[in-house]
């Protein structure tokens, strides 16, 4: 059924003339004697949606922190998505971004009460974020908090009978005491085989799929799951499935500057030695023709060989995870020959197929897995259009093979879409120019505008720029936290410069508690420090979407500048520049910065100091640090 419009409509008026005199009456009026305030910022980046949301367009609004951008795009995606009877997508930047916008108190919270409102808003979090029942089945002896899960599981999981009493469970959330690591093992990931898993309907995931997809209103997901269900729509309708989000009637990409990355993400191809050994050996244990098996075999030994070459000629880099891949001419040899075997296996499992001696979901699981290696073959050996890493873990090496151009996709299967697309952030443009955004994106025609924070940083905020040493900066961090009693946020570049500042702390004793991005679930480590007035928060993802208004945050601590890291994927980039410097690097750094910036002040009451340290190298790019700073530098301490 569909929700009624939260404004009367008369036959005399068209629906955005009435959505526009509403928006203007919530603005000037209704907010105002609720107690907001009303910002002139605001009321002109609600009057250039409505002609977005008119003429169905795609439009990049660029607004400071404060302007309250995020109740503005809330009220129009609302509006849009009763008139047209279809939900709208509010794309955020992770998951931690999503539980902000819905947390109690948050902006839904906040439209509701305000506006007399009953919004039906709904979760569309990642795969990886729910719980495998199988995974945590076959985990169960490896720790305590397992068997608890298991123990805590809903009764439904393991009885037969009616559905009809199932309801959601299984969130990362309900599990917020366990360590990302400790919640590997048991998170769904891509090589369940979830369609012959027998706990299918009583899965976690699936209940929740089921859930957010009879969402009237607004379906709220991170950017990553967006581009996901883009990537594999039409694949999961040909297999008779239902694509991983609704139709929609709008879509919203809050903190938009980070779409490209999660494209190419979605559209990421990982190859591991372990899967297609695990695949090939199920797929050789049915009656197959001889000459199938012996092809099997040959590719099982070429795989082993394969990966012990990748790892042989790999090179780690620093700050990353990715390790460089040699484009040797005996690695690309073995390459194409392990290219060519697997296309003469897709060539025979058709002669297979029609012998109806392989169970048909196996079948097309392994016929899927191998044309997707067969196609990053193909990306590595043509070099030029793909970029590719090895990672290396104690447990696996993975190799990965993603598109280095998103541009041709995303305008094909996303902005061919005749719907309003809206990108909010702080950070669209750099030095006004939103060019650097929207050519990544394949965006040709777009409308922009830019307004500034209402806030007088002047009289708030006060930044310093010490030059410190890399060898003396987690000791100078430490001294910062303590001089302002805890109550900060330290931003890394990396999560290995975070650890190592860790293993600094763990050898001093510090009167407030410092909490670790990844030791928990990450909503609710953002919420013990939210609650835990002086503690400090270090992370190396948190330089978005944070909001943690009053004096837990009166401290801002940047360890070095957020230069994007010398690996294949920025190398690819750098590469294709003419300048890598001025048309990747500083960019890329400068809109970091800024939002990392931006997590200081969130209300007008806010007060505090930002303390970016320059090192070595990074005392190169004061001038352009400078030139982006809301306020005049007050110290440069050497």
């Amino acid at each position: 059924m569909r929700q009624t419009l939260p404004f009367p409509l008369s036959k005399e008026q068209s629906f955005y003339e009435a959505l526009s005199d509403w928006v203007g009456d919530v603005f000037y009026d209704i907010l105002p004697e609720k107690g907001f305030d009303l910002r002139d910022e605001q009321v002109f980046m609600a009057f250039q949606l409505n002609q977005a949301y008119k003429q169905n367009q795609v439009i990049f609004a660029e607004a400071g922190v404060g302007t309250g951008k995020t109740l503005v795009y809330l009220l129009y995606a609302l509006s849009y998505a009763r008139y047209t009877g279809k939900p709208a997508i509010i794309s955020c930047a992770d998951e931690t971004l999503i539980e902000q916008i819905v947390k109690e108190g948050g902006d839904v919270d906040k439209l509701q009460e305000a506006l007399g409102l009953d919004i039906d808003v709904r979760l569309a979090k990642s795969r990886d974020q729910y719980l495998c029942i199988k995974k945590l089945e076959d985990n169960l002896s490896a720790h305590d908090e397992y068997e608890r899960i298991w123990g805590d599981l809903p009764s439904f999981v393991h009885e037969s009978g009616s559905m009809s009493g199932f309801y959601p469970y299984g969130d990362r959330k309900e599990y917020a005491e366990l360590s990302d690591e400790e919640w590997e093992p048991i998170a769904w990931d891509p090589l369940q085989d979830c369609m012959a898993c027998p706990k299918r309907h009583r899965c976690g995931l699936t209940l929740h799929r089921e859930h957010y997809r009879q969402a009237k209103d607004l379906i709220i997901c991170s950017h990553d799951f967006y581009m996901e269900h883009i990537w594999t729509k039409d694949s999961r309708k040909r297999e008779g499935q239902l694509p991983l989000l609704p139709e929609a009637s709008s879509v919203v990409f809050d903190e938009g500057h980070l779409l490209e990355y999660a494209s190419q993400k979605a559209m990421t191809y990982r190859m591991t030695k372990e899967t297609i050994e695990h695949l090939l050996e199920r797929l050789s244990a049915s009656d197959l023709r001889e000459e199938t098996l012996y092809l099997i075999e040959e590719i099982l030994a070429d795989n082993d060989r394969w990966f012990e070459l990748l790892e042989e000629e790999s090179n780690k880099v620093a700050g990353s995870d990715r390790h460089y891949v040699s484009r040797a001419p005996h690695i690309l040899t073995h390459a194409k020959g392990l290219a060519s075997r697997i296309e003469g296996l897709l060539n025979e499992l058709v002669f297979e197929s029609e012998m109806y001696v392989v169970e048909e979901y196996l079948l097309k699981v392994v016929e899927e897995y191998l044309e997707q290696i067969h196609y990053s073959l193909k990306l590595y050996v043509e070099d030029d259009k793909g970029i590719y890493w090895l990672e290396s873990t104690d447990k696996e090496e993975t190799f990965v093979v993603m598109p280095r151009l998103v541009e041709e996709i995303l305008k094909e299967h996303v902005f061919s879409q005749n719907i309003p697309f809206i990108f909010s952030s702080a950070t669209l443009s750099y030095h006004g120019d939103f060019s650097y955004v929207s050519s990544s994106l394949g965006i040709a025609s777009y409308e922009s505008f830019s307004v500034e924070s209402p806030y007088e940083y002047d009289e708030v905020m006060s930044v310093s720029l010490p030059h410190v040493q890399r060898s003396e900066s987690y000791g100078y961090i430490d001294s910062r936290l303590i001089d302002h009693g805890g109550r900060s946020l330290v931003l890394f570049n990396s999560k290995e410069e975070m650890e190592a500042f860790r293993g600094h702390m763990n050898e001093r004793n510090v009167p407030f508690d410092v909490i670790y991005e990844g030791d928990r679930e990450i909503s609710d480590t953002v919420k013990r420090f939210q609650e835990d007035e002086s503690s400090v928060l270090c992370s190396y993802h948190l330089w978005e979407g944070l909001d943690i208004p009053g004096s837990s945050l009166s401290q801002v601590v940047i360890h070095s500048l957020p230069f994007p890291p010398k690996d294949p994927v920025f190398d690819a980039k750098r590469k294709h520049s003419g300048n890598a410097e001025a048309d990747v690097d500083i960019p890329y750094m400068l809109l970091r910065l800024r939002q990392g910036i931006g997590r200081l002040i969130r209300t007008e009451g806010d007060r505090g100091s930002i303390h970016i340290l320059l090192n070595e190298s990074d005392r190169a790019f004061q001038k352009e640090v400078q030139a982006i700073l809301p306020v005049g530098i007050e110290s440069i301490e050497a």
